[in-house]
């Protein structure tokens, strides 16, 4: 028993004796960062918060230019007059042009090799460069607590289909899938909007949709758990809310090949303008909700076809029911896969409006 628990202490002493150790006080914690494509170089941007007392947190940034991403927080060290460490890294921008232009495979390859980084790191584009979404002032308990708050509360309540650098790398290394991102854009000085999505091939943006029609792409890649959808119904407006979605795809046919998708949604009645709602109303919303939901999805699949990208996973899907799956021959296939959309929508709850 003794010459055990001699091991144990030696074993502990050892693997102590090789973790590094750092004191919080001696270092910079680097919560967010911005890269942009400036002049043929990526600039990239770090964010520090300062914590002082009984005050708002203060945004410090340190920023340097360089040919290579890898080269990034080596340059930027020189700005620092402490360590800059990543290991609380919650958000990362991506400007327009380097996502447009440039691409950003190799910043992501960076982030997947770096051990400190988690795999929920979250991920951007910005409308404009990203430096200026790093550099504002958006409340006390600085940027990146903002920025990264607003993705996911938008993800978890709203519109946008969750993903992270997990995700994001999962659906890149898939064939038969494209990785996408939210899109922000800034209002003023002090105000950040998500105003859409953008679909990624090759590690470039190629295509964005706009926030009007997250809904229904949401509905097609994740499950809902709330959201809001407004419809007219004659000359009455209605608003459902608290909706939950799920979806099912099935392959229905290989010759020619045809996926059959199913959406199930349950909502409820939050707003109406007429004076009162009666059960013929509510299923009239239904179908309403029911033909725009249908519409809407086959317009989306029709732009990816079109666009060539494929951010639903219609060649994941098939490939996992195909045997020896030949992914060039799916590249033509793709343009020519028949989607049927069948919505079924139902209206549990008329709310207090009945």
């Amino acid at each position: 028993m003794k010459n055990i628990i001699t091991l144990v202490l030696i074993v502990t002493l050892v693997l102590s004796g090789c973790v590094q150790k750092r004191i919080l006080d001696d270092v910079n914690l680097e919560t967010g960062s911005a890269y942009d494509y400036v002049d043929g170089k990526i600039r990239g941007t770090a964010l520090v918060p300062v914590y002082l007392p009984d005050q708002a947190v203060e945004n410090k940034t340190f920023t340097a230019t360089s040919s290579l991403s890898r080269d990034f927080l080596r340059d930027v060290q020189r700005e620092s007059s402490d360590p800059l460490v990543t290991g609380s890294l919650k958000v990362v921008l991506f400007g327009e042009q380097l996502a447009k232009k440039k691409g950003i495979l190799d910043l992501m390859d960076t982030f997947q090799r770096d051990p400190s980084i988690g795999a929920g790191l979250y991920l951007a584009v910005t409308e404009g460069e990203a430096k200026d979404f790093i550099e504002g002032n958006y409340g006390e308990r600085g940027n990146s607590v903002y920025l990264t708050n607003l993705i996911k509360h938008n993800m978890k309540t709203m519109d946008v289909p969750k993903t992270n650098l997990q995700r994001f790398l999962f659906d890149f290394n898939q064939l038969g899938k494209t990785p996408y991102l939210p899109t922000l854009k800034k209002f003023g000085k002090e105000q950040i909007a998500i105003t859409g999505i953008s679909f990624f091939r090759y590690g470039r943006v190629v295509y964005s949709i706009p926030a009007e029609q997250m809904f229904f792409f949401k509905l097609l890649v994740d499950d809902y758990s709330q959201g809001t959808l407004k419809v007219t119904l004659n000359s009455e407006r209605a608003a459902i809310e608290s909706i939950r979605s799920k979806h099912n795809f099935r392959l229905i046919s290989r010759d020619p090949l045809t996926i059959d998708i199913q959406l199930k949604v349950n909502a409820v009645l939050k707003e109406f303008s007429g004076i009162k709602v009666t059960p013929k109303q509510i299923k009239e919303i239904e179908n309403k909700v029911k033909v725009k939901i249908e519409s809407e999805c086959k317009d989306l699949i029709k732009n990816f076809k079109e666009k060539n990208i494929d951010p639903v996973g219609f060649g994941h899907f098939i490939k996992s029911k195909t045997r020896s799956f030949n992914f060039e021959k799916w590249q033509t296939d793709y343009q020519h896969l028949k989607v049927n959309v069948h919505a079924h929508v139902t209206i549990m709850e008329s709310g207090v409006i009945e």
